[in-house]
């Protein structure tokens, strides 16, 4: 039987931690996990060029089918070859399906069986997008990895509730599945959803396994609930979800979880929250988060982080980035998004090395306490 077009391959796991090193394997690339991938939305990852988004990233980055469907529009996407020729772009891909922004509209969307009536988030034009839109958005946009049109719910939801949006979500799932007309150059990966509810969790991944997805995705976490509730499902899903397809948790970025998420078996990682974050001041560190803007940082001639060996910390100082921030230049912007992600490369690989060392519970106890994350209970 041959392998589908993307694949996972476990190479060891954390003796310590139960934590997974393996490699991706794309169409556009092979790639060491656990691997975070940068954001970007409307084919691009904010103020960087692709030569630069190469530096700081693994290979792998994210595109928003929502975004790209309302501007410039898939088919003109793809008359240039997909996001790929669009952006000059020529590592792997990945897409979401454009659920997450179209539930995040909840004042101004109605769900139905056929797909969701919603509102442009700008405009306020009518819109509609059903799970075979998505699909078809999705094999325009060409990515390696494209995602099922789910419906991500509130976390904390009741009973029935969950219970409507995961049926719904199975059922979307297979037409997607059914729509889905790239299968030997894009892999379609399931989205497990249903909130805190672990019945409900392991019944959607079961009827998913059913479509024998290339691989799955968590939805649904991350939006609101505790961290501790998030690392609670995600030890549940640890020991359930399938062991040789990839595992990848949608939206989170942070450095405390992308460790506890590695911990708890995840292979894939994607957020805005170093892109977002850097436009915003803040900046990543071996010593923690830190506000560049702050006054203390005016007159320092220090480097943004003394551990760090990227462009930014080689060449500029914290007073310097201080101003640019304050003053609210682009450079600054730029700046700190470089750093940042880089950051996060650099610790990804580091969560790689401590797991193939079978001591990831060791470096997470070390980084926590370096970074002044407490660790969970």
């Amino acid at each position: 039987m041959s392998k589908p077009c993307v694949w996972h391959e476990v190479l060891h796991v954390c003796k310590e931690s139960g934590a997974r090193y393996g490699i991706l394997h794309t169409p556009h690339g092979d790639f060491e996990t656990p691997i975070f991938m940068p954001v970007g939305t409307k084919a691009t990852v904010k103020t960087l060029m692709p030569n630069e988004i190469k530096k700081v990233s693994d290979g792998l980055i994210l595109a928003n089918t929502y975004h790209l469907w309302l501007q410039p529009g898939d088919e003109i996407v793809k008359d240039f070859g997909g996001i790929r020729g669009f952006m000059n772009w020529d590592g792997a891909l990945l897409t979401d399906s454009g659920g997450f922004q179209v539930f995040s509209l909840a004042k101004i969307r109605k769900i139905t069986e056929e797909g969701v009536n919603f509102r442009h988030h700008k405009s306020g034009a009518p819109l509609f997008l059903s799970p075979e839109m998505s699909i078809q958005i999705q094999n325009n946009l060409g990515a390696d990895i494209i995602m099922s049109f789910d419906e991500c719910p509130p976390f904390y939801a009741d009973d029935k509730y969950l219970k409507d949006s995961v049926l719904r979500t199975i059922r979307w799932a297979k037409r997607g599945y059914l729509a889905h007309q790239n299968k030997d150059t894009q892999a379609l990966f399931g989205i497990v959803q249903g909130g805190p509810n672990k019945e409900l969790r392991k019944y959607c991944l079961e009827e998913l396994e059913k479509l024998d997805f290339p691989g799955y995705s968590i939805g649904g976490l991350s939006v609101g609930e505790t961290k501790e509730e998030m690392y609670e499902m995600l030890r549940f899903l640890k020991d359930v979800m399938p062991f040789n397809k990839p595992r990848y948790l949608m939206g989170v970025g942070s450095p405390d979880d992308l460790i506890m998420g590695a911990i708890n078996g995840i292979d894939m990682f994607d957020c805005v929250l170093p892109s977002r974050n850097a436009r915003h001041g803040q900046a990543l560190t071996s010593i923690g988060r830190i506000q560049v803007k702050n006054q203390k940082y005016k007159l320092s001639h220090e480097p943004l982080d003394p551990n760090c060996d990227c462009e930014v910390c080689k060449n500029f100082t914290m007073g310097y980035l201080n101003h640019l921030v304050k003053a609210e230049e682009i450079l600054g912007m730029r700046l700190l998004t470089y750093h940042n992600l880089y950051f996060l490369k650099n610790l990804m690989h580091n969560i790689r090395e401590a797991i193939k060392n079978d001591s990831l519970l060791t470096f997470r106890d070390k980084a926590f306490k370096e970074m002044k994350y407490k660790l969970p209970l």
